[in-house]
This record gives C-alpha cells, sequence and structure tokens, in this order.
C-alpha cells in the first residue's frame, strides 16, 4: 500500500514537531498585538488543508465580504493573543478548542490601519469530526482550501502596488478556489506555507524594509 504523499504529510507528527519549534523561536511582537486570528489548519477528507471564513456583509466597514480568519481585536480580558483567538473562534464558529491544539504563533503583521495582528496556528483535526455553527452576524461563508492546492503554482499569483510616496510592495493572491484569497489573508497563508514546506513555497510577498 502507497504511504502518504507530500501533502498528507504537512499535518504529521514530525512536520508538527518542526512546526511547533520553528514557532517558538521565531514569533514577534505579539504581545503588543492589538488583534489576534487563529490560522486553522484542519483535514477534509483525509487531505490537509486550510480553513477560511468570509466575513458577513452585516458587519459593514471596509471588510465585510472578504475571505479572512476567525479571529478580532483583543479584549481586556484576554490574556495573550491565544486567548483572543480562541475566543474568537468560540465566537464565529461556536468551535471550542484546547489549548493542546494550538502550535504557535507566526509573527505578528501590521494590518491597513498599522495595528498589529498575531497570527495563532491550530490544528482543528479532521473537519467532519466538528460541529461548526458558524454566526451569522460575523461569518457569512465558511470553506476550506487543500494544502496541495495553495502549494500548485498556477492557484498562486501576486500584485503590485506602489505608494503615494514612491514604495513599492508585492503581495500574493491565492486564486481559484470559492473566493479569492488576498490582503493579509493571503500573507498569513503564505507564512503557513512556508512554516509547513519550507523549500516548496517561493515567497511572493516584497515589502520594503522587511526580511
Amino acid at each position: 500500500m502507497a504511504g502518504p504523499g507530500p501533502a498528507e504529510e504537512l499535518l504529521g507528527g514530525g512536520s508538527e514537531r518542526r512546526a511547533r519549534a520553528r514557532l517558538a523561536a521565531g514569533a514577534g511582537g505579539a504581545g503588543r498585538a492589538a488583534a489576534a486570528v487563529l490560522v486553522p489548519l484542519c483535514s477534509v477528507r483525509g487531505r490537509p488543508a486550510l480553513l477560511f471564513t468570509l466575513r458577513s456583509r452585516r458587519l459593514g466597514g471596509a471588510h465585510s465580504g472578504h475571505v479572512s480568519f476567525p479571529g478580532g481585536r483583543r479584549d481586556p480580558a484576554d490574556t495573550d493573543a491565544v486567548a483572543t483567538a480562541l475566543r474568537e473562534t468560540r465566537e464565529e464558529l461556536g468551535l471550542e478548542l484546547p489549548a493542546g491544539s494550538v502550535w504557535g504563533q507566526l509573527r505578528a503583521l501590521p494590518d491597513g490601519q498599522g495595528q498589529l495582528v498575531a497570527p495563532v496556528v491550530a490544528n482543528l483535526g479532521s473537519l467532519e469530526d466538528l460541529t461548526l455553527t458558524p454566526n451569522p452576524d460575523e461569518v457569512q461563508e465558511v470553506f476550506t482550501l487543500p494544502l496541495a492546492h495553495l502549494l500548485r503554482e498556477e492557484n498562486q499569483a501576486y500584485t503590485h502596488f506602489r505608494t503615494a510616496a514612491g514604495r513599492r510592495y508585492t503581495l500574493p493572491v491565492f486564486l481559484h478556489g470559492p473566493h479569492r484569497v488576498w490582503g493579509l489573508t493571503a500573507i498569513v497563508t503564505e507564512l503557513t506555507l512556508e512554516l509547513l514546506a519550507p523549500g516548496r513555497y517561493r515567497r511572493k510577498t516584497h515589502v520594503p524594509g522587511h526580511a
């Protein structure tokens, strides 16, 4: 019987240990973050995937109707970014995750308003074993994309833009799923692919002054 393919191994025990070690060594800025998102790894019919949400248009504002990860602003009662991400996931998806499902935190990233957002990586396990109850006031749709899909070059693109001050940026875009993944969500997706599949994903992001 054939063993698991490269994509199927991305959430295996060895990959998890390596990812946890890299996250423990590399997370930065999470303590200063004003918000956090959960980066929900999962498996769908045995295939490793990422879970995304489409923000409800009931929310209004610039980000309504956009693809996102569960998350939001830090509450005073939240002890850290992990607490924020887990609370927001419970409020948005009705999903109570044990602390052991959290692998660690990617480096904090600035959003469009310049506030730091901490991405918290967690493994939900098999999606078929979970019951999601999305809050319609916050979530319009929940969908997944296999990691194998995200790693294929034909599903990857990028966008260039230049600020009024002449600074040039290149940001990733992921295509050919139910919805286009772009913006901060695409950058976090890119960092997650680099974490799980180092050497197999070629970074699209270029921000002047940042590695």
